[in-house]
């Protein structure tokens, strides 16, 4: 029997869409690629949201896609396996905060939250902040510092005050 050949072949930030306006793909001329989906049998992959591991209608990156494809099955991103876990309530039972949490009790110390602030989802989300004031409230913590960097580069500029705003309603 004849070996066949098989290549994978990803192209990284090129994106396949029906839709024809602002549509650098389809506006390009590619007439080498046009003959390869002709004549060769060929497949896309959904790169974005639940697809790959992130939370549905985020965009995905080469990353995430490269750690998809390469594993050959979807592995969920830690943003999506937190919200996951918040959502189940296993994230107020985690072992390592509540240890955490014991130790400023016993301590008479305060707890100090360092970490994004913003809804962006590409490196955090501002619902992982509220679990942990959640957290530390239902455990009976009254003094606890939030140390909040803001304006990452998954959000526009300036946006800062909004997610400050909703955090202090929130918690």
């Amino acid at each position: 029997m004849p070996e066949k050949l098989v290549m994978l072949v990803i192209l990284d930030g090129f994106g396949l869409s029906d839709k024809k306006e602002g549509n650098a793909v389809y506006l390009a001329n590619t007439p080498n690629l046009d003959f390869y989906f002709k004549k060769y049998p060929h497949t896309t992959l959904s790169a974005s949201g639940l697809a790959v591991g992130l939370p549905e209608g985020q965009m995905g990156n080469s990353e995430v896609g490269h750690l998809n494809i390469g594993a050959g099955r979807i592995v969920y991103q830690e943003l999506t396996r937190i919200s996951k876990d918040i959502k189940e309530g296993t994230f107020f039972l985690k072992k390592e905060f509540l240890d955490a949490i014991e130790n400023v009790k016993k301590n008479n110390s305060k707890l100090h939250l360092f970490g994004l602030l913003s809804d962006g989802g590409v490196h955090s989300h501002i619902t992982h902040s509220f679990a942990l004031m959640k957290l530390a409230k239902d455990q009976g913590l009254e003094e606890v510092y939030v140390h909040a960097f803001l304006d990452g580069r998954d959000v526009p500029p300036a946006c800062a005050k909004e997610y400050i705003k909703q955090f202090e309603e929130e918690s």
